[in-house]
């Protein structure tokens, strides 16, 4: 398995758990969706699975390993509340950051990582914006930069944590569309709450809510969209 979940459990402080026995596990290609109620612990589950920090009990392993030592071989699209505009930081010199770990020293990016840089651009459509300043873009352009970011590293494994928020229809469709494409290729998490644009694409999808419970694309209900979630409809939590 690429990644594997058992009976994982998470608390601050020892205090009420923010997830509860959650165990689930997905091969490689795989496109799985998350969601759920505000709080419900989707953040905090990535976090787990990115090695920032630890079970309180149970395991997470990705590739066979700890979070922490396959942390080259992971993706991850943050969400983006705010930043600095006026930073000066060109949209290449932002995915060039995904190419920290295998940057030695001080100075300037070798043209091996340049080109990877804009390999990865060239696959979200972004090629000709390169040397455009990050702060200009717009909110599915910057989406598309963190993407390829993420991916300039060659990762097995790519989280996603509600990387379409605040984004036009149009580049919202551009950016699943992509993500359609990577199918088979890459294990996604994709956090969202556009369950209707892009469940049916996927090829399962894990409601956190402190627990767990695990739908198919058809077992989606419209309800969920408008943040009224519910157990899945004859069946009982995973």
């Amino acid at each position: 398995m690429t990644v594997s979940v058992e009976n994982l459990c998470f608390s601050y402080d020892k205090r009420l758990p923010v997830l509860d026995r959650i165990s689930f596990s997905a091969s490689r290609g795989e496109f799985i969706g998350i969601f759920g109620p505000n709080g419900g612990g989707k953040t905090t589950l990535l976090q787990l699975l990115l090695g920032l920090i630890n079970p309180t009990s149970g395991s997470v392993q990705l590739l066979g390993h700890s979070p922490s030592e396959v942390s080259d071989k992971v993706g991850y699209v943050p969400q983006v509340r705010r930043f600095d505009k006026q930073f000066p930081i060109s949209v290449l010199e932002v995915v060039l950051q995904g190419c920290l770990s295998d940057h030695r020293g001080w100075g300037s990016f070798n043209e091996t990582a340049k080109k990877r840089a804009f390999s990865a651009l060239e696959k979200v459509g972004m090629q000709d914006k390169a040397n455009t300043a990050f702060g200009t873009l717009s909110g599915g352009q910057i989406q598309r930069t963190l993407i390829a970011r993420a991916l300039v590293s060659k990762p097995e494994i790519l989280l996603l944590d509600e990387a379409t928020v605040g984004i036009d229809p149009e580049a919202l469709q551009e950016i699943l569309q992509f993500l359609i494409g990577l199918k088979g290729e890459i294990t996604i998490f994709m956090v969202t709450h556009n369950l209707q644009a892009i469940a049916a694409e996927m090829d399962r999808l894990l409601c956190i809510n402190r627990e767990l419970s695990t739908y198919s694309p058809k077992q989606v209900c419209e309800h969920f969209a408008l943040g009224l979630y519910h157990p899945r409809l004859g069946g009982t939590h995973d």
